[in-house]
């Protein structure tokens, strides 16, 4: 009977529970990201709010916290609004383990989005930095790659290879990526979320092999 209620202490504190810092959280990236996603009039919420979504949808399966999926709404805030200074008034408001884990989602924290380092650079860079980070951040960043790569594969059955002009490189560098980053999560050990994203990454290449080969 001891050993029951063991277990089930263990059980509970693995439980995800969601406080008004989710809610602050959702209001703050609300505020923050009011474009839309590329080539689409998707509000850039859908993305964020998929992402955490498939973070918290691994509790029971992994170990997810509140922080974890705070840091899933916020991951492109960063990068896409004010680089340091935004990572700074993260940490100010959600505190220094969901900073820690948006700064580890960032390919860039240059202040101006525009003047971020040309992609092949930030991609490697970003892919060496993973390899070392941990399984919470690696999980979320799995996260939004799975939500990414769906997306294009179910734009792709709709207008085909015009989908590749929404980004800054083609078919052939976007599934290298892909290919690159189910690399290092693979070595790090599958979970459903990479398992997903292998799929739909094999399935967007099979579905686009008919295209002439382009950056």
């Amino acid at each position: 009977m001891a050993k029951k209620r063991e277990l089930e202490d263990m059980w509970e504190t693995k439980l995800l529970h969601l406080t008004d810092r989710f809610t602050k959280a959702v209001d703050y990236a609300r505020t923050l990201h009011i474009e839309r996603r590329k080539g689409t009039d998707i509000p850039y919420m859908a993305h964020l709010l998929g992402v955490a979504s498939l973070v918290m949808g691994e509790a029971g399966h992994a170990a997810v916290t509140e922080d974890m999926v705070i840091a899933a709404l916020l991951h492109d805030a960063a990068e896409d609004h004010g680089g340091q200074l935004r990572l700074d008034d993260i940490e100010q408001n959600f505190g220094p383990d969901v900073s820690s884990m948006v700064e580890a989602l960032s390919d860039s924290l240059t202040e101006d989005p525009n003047n971020k380092d040309p992609w092949p650079e930030r991609k490697k860079m970003y892919l060496k930095r993973l390899r070392k980070e941990p399984a919470d951040v690696q999980l979320i960043s799995a996260a939004d790659k799975l939500y990414n790569a769906r997306a294009i594969l179910d734009d792709y059955r709709k207008i085909g290879p015009e989908v590749w002009s929404r980004f800054k490189r083609g078919r052939k560098h976007q599934l290298w990526y892909f290919r690159e980053l189910l690399k290092v999560f693979k070595a790090s050990g599958k979970n459903r979320i990479v398992s997903e994203l292998e799929r739909v990454t094999d399935k967007l290449e099979r579905i686009s092999a008919g295209e002439k080969t382009k950056g």
